[in-house]
């Protein structure tokens, strides 16, 4: 099994990352009238929930029947999905008529990145013997 810190390497990496182009690019979004903060709350928000369902197939890994990794996994789309909808319309409420669609349709391009990550990092595990 790889050390904890090693495992969610890749993931913190991702974030640390994305966030330093956010900042560095923050102009440019501004002038396409995308929302800086917006993007940053997705972000972190993505972050969390990944880890979240990270450690929930990790855990399922472990298990020797195989189903336990097939409902983690859709456990965890379901879980992502409910989520990244609430915040959605949590936004709007909050935001009224100054919602940034592009912020928002943006945010998206920033959750395919995490996902992408996850199934690496899990892959690698289920190579693993002990899993």
């Amino acid at each position: 099994m790889y050390p904890q810190k090693k495992v969610i390497f890749p993931l913190l990496l991702v974030y640390v990352i994305a966030n330093l182009v956010l900042y560095a690019v923050r102009v440019i979004l501004t002038k396409w009238g995308i929302d800086f903060a917006v993007l940053l709350f997705a972000n972190s928000i993505f972050f969390l929930l990944s880890l979240l369902t990270f450690f929930m197939q990790r855990r399922a890994l472990q298990n020797s029947n195989p189903n336990v990794f097939i409902r983690s996994v859709m456990g965890g789309m379901l879980i992502k999905m409910f989520f990244i909808i609430s915040t959605v319309i949590v936004y709007r409420l909050i935001a009224g008529n100054s919602v940034s669609k592009v912020s928002v349709f943006s945010s998206m391009f920033l959750y395919l990145l995490y996902p992408g990550v996850e199934v690496s990092i899990i892959t690698k595990l289920n190579r693993q013997k002990n899993g």
